[in-house]
């Protein structure tokens, strides 16, 4: 049975949708909506449980991410899959893609204005600012205390041309011309309207022929994923020894993957993956593509979540070697289906 609730998340103070939505009644709630309800309230505790059932869209989302003492077991805290990342963006596994992007484009010019929008805890911004050739990288974001974090290790480095701005996007105004840079690093699939969001602000923003880095989740809506893609997941976690497979800060093991329910999505994070399906042909429709590279993660991330912190050490020729089956099963998924992230960089087209 399926009902159409696009009425239904716009007049219970969900962010807008741009595009008319079907849902599954069997993927409002999965099992992995209780498992992860479970573990986030040993791990964060009631009040951060709490804070989900805020009628204030704008809260839960903000409660997603300003904690600055938040630990994780996600794909993105494994070296290897860094590496990994590093060989399909830049080619080479030891070159990040901030270097890569400030040798090939921006190398002895001098005096760039950078803008990074949701850019949270700053760290690829950072690495920009240490280059000098930028004279500013202004951060924005909602989440004050990650930003706060940010600047304070900005003044350690002794970096001037740092800085931050605690506001809402779609609040933000800034004179035509303004930034030679926008960067959008896991980022831009939290935006609604993010046609909108390209035409009329970062467009007029962006000097001529100014640069737009994304780094980005582009799979389904609300990681909504089809029975092919869970089907997959699920065959890449057999493939993993079952001591490998315990549960972060947990004593129970991760054996099958069912994804989020759409209840869970957008009491967590209302803003999360609102339009990311969409942003490719939104890049495309209002951007000249310089490259784009697709960087998977349809399987791994997924397969990997909770249990990434048993990937961690190096050393361990068990987790290696079924890391490396892992990302050779990804690769061969994705001969036939389009990849869940992609790298792009985006020239500025007036």
């Amino acid at each position: 049975m399926q009902i159409s609730c696009q009425y239904y998340f716009k007049s219970h103070n969900f962010l807008p949708l741009s595009y008319p939505i079907q849902i599954n009644l069997m993927r409002l709630i999965t099992n992995d909506d209780i498992i992860d309800v479970f573990h986030k309230l040993s791990q964060r505790g009631f009040n951060f449980l709490f804070s989900k059932f805020s009628l204030n869209s704008l809260k839960r989302t903000k409660s997603a991410f300003d904690n600055t003492a938040i630990h994780s077991s996600n794909w993105w805290i494994i070296p290897n899959i860094k590496k990994h990342w590093n060989q399909k963006i830049t080619g080479q596994s030891h070159i990040i893609y901030e270097e890569y992007v400030l040798e090939k484009y921006i190398k002895n010019q001098s005096g760039l204005r950078m803008l990074s929008l949701g850019a949270g805890i700053c760290s690829h911004e950072l690495i920009f600012a240490k280059n000098n050739v930028f004279s500013q990288v202004l951060c924005v974001d909602i989440a004050d205390n990650l930003l706060t974090q940010a600047k304070e290790k900005a003044t350690e480095l002794g970096l001037q041309n740092f800085e931050i701005l605690v506001e809402n996007v779609y609040k933000l105004a800034f004179e035509e011309s303004s930034f030679d840079m926008v960067l959008f690093n896991s980022s831009l699939h939290h935006f609604s309207q993010v046609e909108d969001l390209l035409q009329n602000k970062i467009k007029p923003w962006l000097k001529p022929d100014g640069l737009l880095i994304v780094n980005e989740y582009m799979g389904p809506n609300r990681l909504q994923f089809p029975k092919h893609q869970i089907k997959s997941i699920n065959e890449a976690i057999s493939l993993i020894p079952q001591e490998l497979r315990k549960r972060y800060r947990s004593k129970f093991s991760k054996n099958t993957f069912s994804g989020s329910g759409l209840i869970r999505m957008y009491l967590a994070d209302p803003s999360e993956c609102v339009e990311s399906e969409h942003i490719l042909d939104h890049l495309h429709s209002h951007f000249d593509t310089v490259e784009e590279k697709a960087f998977g993660g349809n399987i791994l991330m997924n397969a990997l979540k909770d249990i990434s912190h048993n990937f961690l050490d190096v050393n361990n020729k068990l987790a290696q070697e079924t890391l490396e089956k892992l990302i050779n099963y990804e690769d061969d998924y994705l001969k036939n289906y389009p990849s869940d992230f992609i790298f792009g960089i985006y020239k500025n087209r007036k």
